[in-house]
């Protein structure tokens, strides 16, 4: 188990030297301890950021320690570095300065990579949104699919079940969208009324249009071989 240092929001003073208001400390039975007192005060703060850098100097350093801080909003604490040996830490931007070439070349490898999946699973969900909603507007189908799919976003799009082209992943994303656009949900939560109240009263409304998306009773929803083809091709891809 990594060991784990901790920057308080506050000051802080060590339980054994007194030393105060400390920037870091260890917690040693719930008393804070200063890192001189912890045997930790030769080690070197590396903050968050480049992955590579802390990848090798964490590798390289017989010791280190996992800096942390308490985030109030969302109740927990997030990394914030690395404290590792000095000497590991100057090996390891060398290695860094010596492959940032190569780094940055990979980098712009992926990134064109992963905007081309990108690319297509929008082209797929889009697709996938007209099938099951054909009397969409093309242009609205491709706009929920580019919103719902934008890449760390946390949208349903991105999850598990929108990147499979899960039904009711991708009825979600059209309800999302018609909710916000097409009824007056927005206007009730700034007028102050509560998230789940606001949804019960524009439902109707959702179901209404999403309705008129969709075909009648006498028509069934197209599978064109063109929609398969989309739609295979993408799933063949994503189990890549």
């Amino acid at each position: 188990m990594d060991l784990v240092v901790i920057q308080p929001l506050k000051g802080r003073h060590c339980g054994e030297c007194r030393q105060g208001p400390l920037e870091m400390h260890v917690l040693d039975s719930g008393v804070p301890v200063c890192l001189d007192c912890a045997d930790l005060g030769h080690l070197v703060f590396l903050p968050r950021g480049s992955a590579a850098l802390t990848r090798r100097a964490r590798e390289g350093s017989s010791l280190f320690a996992v800096v942390v801080r308490l985030n109030r909003r969302h109740s927990r604490y997030e990394r914030q570095g690395l404290l590792v040996e000095e000497a590991a830490l100057a090996r390891a931007e060398s290695a860094c300065l010596a492959d940032a070439e190569a780094r940055a070349r990979r980098r712009a490898r992926d990134a064109e990579r992963r905007a081309a999946q990108d690319v297509r699973f929008t082209a797929a969900l889009t697709a996938e949104i007209l099938r099951l909603f054909p009397r969409c507007p093309a242009d609205r189908a491709a706009g929920i699919a580019a919103h719902a799919s934008v890449r760390g976003s946390g949208r349903v799009g991105r999850t598990a079940a929108g990147r499979s082209l899960d039904e009711g992943a991708v009825t979600a994303a059209v309800r999302a969208s018609v909710r916000h656009l097409d009824t007056g949900y927005d206007a009730l939560l700034t007028a102050g009324v509560a998230r789940h109240r606001a949804r019960a009263l524009v439902a109707a409304d959702i179901d209404a249009v999403l309705e008129s998306w969709r075909a009648s009773s006498e028509e069934a929803p197209p599978d064109t071989a063109e929609v398969r083809a989309g739609r295979q091709t993408w799933a063949g891809r994503n189990r890549r």
